[in-house]
């Protein structure tokens, strides 16, 4: 079980919200945070402290008017940190590379690969061609539909068709090198985890996934970790001291390892 940092951008700032209230009309979302410091701050403070694998996501849709700014953060952390972090937001196989090429380890996407409700292969194909398929994580967050768990898309937005389960994790694994999983629900809340999606990613733990959401105290990540089987790693945002959290870094780090 890894730690792996994140660095959220929304409207070109670097920032913590509530996932469930982020709106692509008028670039709306419930803040938990609004740092002062750049996208490039956290990417250096994550390389000095030997923390890699973790995420940069664009919370702006790209017909935003705000798209720039939030993608212009994004491309300085990259530079700066070559191949410390992923990015994902609004990547297609027009851009993937335009990210690749600045630093990104890896593209996370969902909604180039879900169209309609369900999963559009043609376009895994092709992005599977355009970067390699060592450089895809598929983001597969998720919400609670009567129990079950369904893959949204468009910052958590769109309900697809498709459930979060072995299936379709061995389906999409042929097509990445990692898999992103948000719980919706909780994602920015803080009040605990999602256990139902971490068993299901725990019980497959077939190639890496990364869980995120909920997560507001060290027992949170305890508890991932057990019902993970020690297979799932874990992002936090909101929680941590320097999102204006509790949690330190370093004592999530300890818990991981």
């Amino acid at each position: 079980m890894r730690f792996r940092p994140c660095i959220d951008i929304h409207n070109g700032k670097v920032k913590q919200i509530v996932g469930s209230s982020l709106r692509d009309k008028n670039d709306e979302a419930k803040e938990n945070y609004v740092a002062s410091q750049d996208a490039v701050f956290y990417a250096r403070m994550y390389r000095e402290m030997g923390l890699s694998g973790g995420h940069i996501i664009l919370l702006n849709p790209v017909t935003s008017p705000l798209y720039e700014k939030t993608k212009k953060q994004a491309i300085e952390a990259l530079l700066a940190c070559p191949g410390l972090m992923q990015v994902g937001g609004g990547i297609t196989t027009e851009n993937a590379s335009e990210f690749i090429n600045a630093g990104a380890s890896h593209v996370i996407v969902t909604s180039y690969v879900f169209k309609d409700g369900e999963i559009n292969y043609a376009n895994l194909q092709k992005l599977k061609e355009a970067v390699g398929k060592e450089k895809v994580v598929l983001d597969l967050s998720c919400k609670n539909v009567d129990g079950k768990y369904y893959i949204v898309t468009d910052r958590w937005q769109k309900l697809t068709d498709v459930e979060l389960n072995e299936e379709t994790l061995d389906l999409l694994s042929g097509y990445c090198d990692e898999f992103l999983v948000h719980a919706a629900d909780v994602e920015g809340k803080q009040k605990g985890i999602e256990k139902n999606v971490a068993k299901i990613l725990g019980d497959w733990g077939k190639i890496p996934v990364t869980y995120a959401g909920g997560a507001g105290s060290l027992d949170d990540v305890k508890e991932l970790k057990e019902i993970g089987k020690g297979r799932v790693d874990v992002t936090i945002g909101s929680a941590l001291e320097i999102f204006g959290g509790n949690l330190k870094i370093k004592d999530i780090v300890d818990i991981c390892e």
